[in-house]
């Protein structure tokens, strides 16, 4: 009861700043993304450790910063068909650690170029389609768009939990997370699209094929994103990413289902919506 408690009182301390932030706009998203990513980062970092595996640390800050900050929708339109700062940034990263290994290479060189190229493209690449979203279209609809997400990730984990405790009997995945079972993934989906089907009908943006279609996706991006972090910790030999949301872990722990429901939520917002 006190482990549950402390829980909830994380989770509602939390959801109250991510609504104050999110309503705020970039001056305050910003900052906060930059410092979950380092966060993130951190933790990442130690896992790795752990198994002695090293990475180019100070790269990685710097750039995952660069990475979150080009991801800002205020700055202009690059100088190229379909171009992005996040691809400039990202390329740049790349090469960089890439010449860091040529002057000064490791014991692992290889090792060292996979691993922290990962952690660029799994934490604050991801992270910067927050910013994004919170955009999309504008800066007023994107406040809506970006409640989307949360809401139908926070239905998806609540639905798979009670389906699953009464009904789960099937493994959806049992080497990578023995706990989550293909009945809780059906409850998750179900209740996400309840959630998602009565936000969209109050607001009158959807109909119901679309409300049914985002919550198919978003609810297995959900999906994916809890399983990919139980195969990293899986891989790593780490029961959490860390210790720093009493409760819940560490900061990956609690962003891992968004990591991919948000950017899964942007390219169906920009590949389906506001093409038509």
């Amino acid at each position: 009861m006190e482990t549950l408690s402390t829980r909830v009182l994380t989770s509602v301390v939390g959801f109250t700043l991510l609504s104050l932030i999110v309503w705020i706009g970039w001056p305050a998203l910003l900052p906060t993304l930059v410092v979950v990513s380092v966060m993130c980062l951190w933790e990442y970092i130690r896992m790795l450790d752990s198994n002695d595996i090293d990475v180019r640390r100070i790269s990685l800050g710097v750039f995952a910063a660069a990475i979150i900050l080009a991801s800002l929708p205020q700055w202009p339109q690059a100088p190229w068909l379909g171009g992005s700062w996040r691809e400039v940034v990202l390329t740049i990263a790349v090469g960089s650690v890439l010449v860091l290994e040529v002057i000064r290479p490791g014991e692992r060189p290889l090792e060292r170029v996979v691993y922290s190229v990962f952690g660029l493209l799994y934490i604050p690449w991801l992270l910067g389609y927050f910013l994004m979203l919170r955009y999309t279209p504008d800066a007023d609809a994107g406040l809506l768009y970006f409640a989307l997400p949360l809401l139908a990730t926070f239905a998806a984990d609540i639905g798979g939990f009670f389906a699953g405790h009464y009904f789960g009997k099937r493994k959806l995945a049992p080497e990578v997370s023995p706990g989550k079972t293909v009945e809780g993934a059906i409850g998750g989906l179900a209740f996400s699209f309840i959630t998602v089907l009565i936000m969209t009908q109050l607001a009158r943006i959807w109909s119901p094929l679309d409300a049914f279609l985002y919550s198919l996706l978003v609810a297995s991006a959900s999906q994916l994103g809890d399983l990919s972090e139980s195969l990293i910790k899986r891989a790593l030999r780490t029961k959490d990413s860390g210790t720093s949301l009493p409760g819940h872990g560490g900061f990956l722990d609690r962003i891992d289902s968004l990591l991919f429901a948000v950017p899964a939520t942007y390219l169906f917002l920009n590949i389906s919506m506001f093409q038509r």
